[in-house]
């Protein structure tokens, strides 16, 4: 995610935007960016590659350990891989855990289909002669399958019901030996019978599991951010070394070093199973920004950043970078934000994937409460009666929630990705699938037209002066509009923008301080651009 070529990325640094440009309004690079878009599998291929996958970039990559470099080989959307496998021939398979698909490619050939239609298809890999081919499902399926390695027979089930059989891998008396994710386990399961047998337990959630070239079986425990070999004929448990949390997968090098990839991190590790000594080799200022806000005290610009693995605060002068809450972390309850707001005393975070509103302390950094039950949430702000309107990207509809009251507010919107706080009672909506922006009264429900014909609008600010900033995604770039003539100036073009846009944009926020200066976050870059109107 952001790493200096093995060396930790600092935070803070600024630098004019290459590439970038601006009409009336200096753009500089805020918080520097990164190779990866969030990193979760990882695998060394037979001829010693590292493999990396992202589901958010819809990437998978591989990379160079030595000079800390990462190229994309398959793209969006074919590239979304959250785990990968090498079988014979130079065949590498990998998961769309998103999209439900597995897919093969072999060599430099074409991206294949090799299996469709299974929810939630997670962790992969080959049995150790490379004939057969198993996969399991995990989180939204929870299922073990062997699949046909040339995609021309169906997929065979297992086992299901394990309890989220995650990362794993083939063992020498050819059981697969994995992670219950949801049971704190590591067991095996016979592929042939389904049979399972617990190896050992007392995880907090272990994440994956690999074996070194001499059968020493590796696991992570993300929630805690240890890294533990296991015995797996007495089930002992020895800690190798103890890293951040949020941990995703590792992989071990016919060296027996293994390497750990962290999502919140967005970056990779090496570590010594002897020594235990850890070096860093890949590291970002941020995991994925999806979404940014940004509060004013005292002259001081602070923004809020939903970074999809992790919720953070940024600096508005010098870019420094601090962790508020990460996923998948012991006493957390982040999920995955897609979306931020701020208020006077609270921040809300919206998570799309997980159909959740958060309410954090914005001083403290505390959870305050969790809501669920939401359809794909893109958006979240509270209003002057301590309310939370929520913006349903999903089904097209405007949320009031007031305690355990929900009341619809607006409907038929396409696909409102985010709101502001308009005048009288109003809000503004970028409406993404519509390519409008459009003022909503909230005791009413009326709809008003402010702007349309804009290229994939991804979201709205409203500026001290009134007038709105819009992150137009499709066209690069940031527009000023009156929201009274509906009259469109652009700010600044040619911006890193649209990693992924169909169906529609995944990341891409604007907030503007009270200086007038507006923020956007970058998904090509994982950077965040502050604009400085002229």
């Amino acid at each position: 995610m952001g790493f200096l070529k093995g060396v930790t990325l600092l935070a803070g640094l600024a630098v004019v935007a290459s590439g970038a440009a601006a009409q009336d309004a200096k753009v500089t690079r805020l918080v520097p960016g990164s190779d990866f878009h969030g990193v979760h599998g990882i695998r060394f291929s037979p001829r010693g590659e590292l493999y990396a996958g992202s589901v958010a970039g819809q990437s998978l990559y591989s990379v160079d350990l030595a000079t800390g470099k990462a190229k994309v080989l398959v793209g969006p959307p074919q590239g979304m891989a959250d785990d990968m496998a090498f079988g014979p021939g130079g065949q590498v398979v990998w998961t769309a855990i998103s999209d439900n698909i597995v897919y093969s490619r072999r060599g430099d050939g074409p991206v294949e289909v090799l299996a469709k239609d299974l929810v939630s298809i997670n962790s992969i890999t080959f049995s150790r002669d490379g004939k057969r081919l198993f996969a399991a499902q995990v989180f939204g399926g929870d299922a073990l399958w062997e699949l046909d390695p040339a995609g021309k027979t169906p997929p065979r089930k297992i086992r299901e019901g394990m309890g989220g059989f995650n990362s794993f891998a083939a063992g020498p008396d050819g059981w697969l030996y994995g992670p219950l994710w949801f049971k704190g386990q590591v067991v095996k399961i016979n592929p042939d019978t389904g049979d399972m047998v617990l190896v050992a337990d007392g995880f907090d959630t272990p994440a994956a599991a690999k074996f070194d070239s001499r059968d020493n079986l590796y696991a992570l425990d993300t929630h805690l951010g240890e890294l533990i070999r296991i015995d797996i004929k007495t089930g002992g448990k020895t800690r190798v070394a103890q890293l951040s949390s949020a941990l995703d997968n590792l992989a071990i090098d016919a060296k027996d070093q293994v390497v750990v990839s962290n999502m919140a991190d967005n970056g990779l590790q090496i570590v010594d199973p002897v020594t235990g000594a850890v070096r860093q080799v890949m590291k970002g200022a941020l995991a994925f920004p999806a979404d940014i806000a940004v509060a004013s005290d005292v002259g001081k610009e602070s923004l809020f950043v939903a970074d999809v693995f992790s919720y953070r605060g940024v600096d508005g002068v010098s870019g420094a970078v601090r962790d508020i809450a990460r996923v998948h972390t012991k006493g957390s309850q982040l999920e995955y934000p897609t979306g931020v707001s701020v208020g006077a005393e609270r921040v809300v975070l919206a998570s799309a994937p997980t159909g959740a509103v958060l309410i954090y302390d914005r001083k403290t950094g505390k959870a305050l409460s969790v809501m669920h039950g939401f359809a794909s949430p893109s958006d979240a702000l509270e209003l002057a009666d301590g309310s939370i309107l929520v913006a349903e990207l999903a089904s097209g509809k405007l949320v009031k929630v007031k305690a355990e009251d929900r009341r619809t507010v607006a409907d038929g919107l396409a696909a409102p990705s985010s709101l502001a706080l308009g005048p009288e009672g109003s809000v503004y909506v970028a409406e993404v699938a519509g390519g409008r922006i459009t003022r909503v009264d909230l005791a009413s429900g009326a709809k008003t037209a402010v702007a349309s014909g804009l290229n994939l609008p991804k979201a709205v600010a409203v500026g001290p002066d009134g007038r709105l900033a819009v992150l137009e995604v499709g066209a690069r770039q940031v527009v000023s509009i009156d929201p009274k003539t509906g009259a469109v100036k652009v700010v600044a073009k040619d911006l890193p923008l649209g990693l992924v846009t169909k169906p529609f944009p995944l990341a891409g926020g604007i907030a503007v301080g009270s200086s007038g200066a507006i923020y956007v976050t970058s998904d090509v870059e994982n950077a965040i651009y502050k604009i400085t109107p002229r």
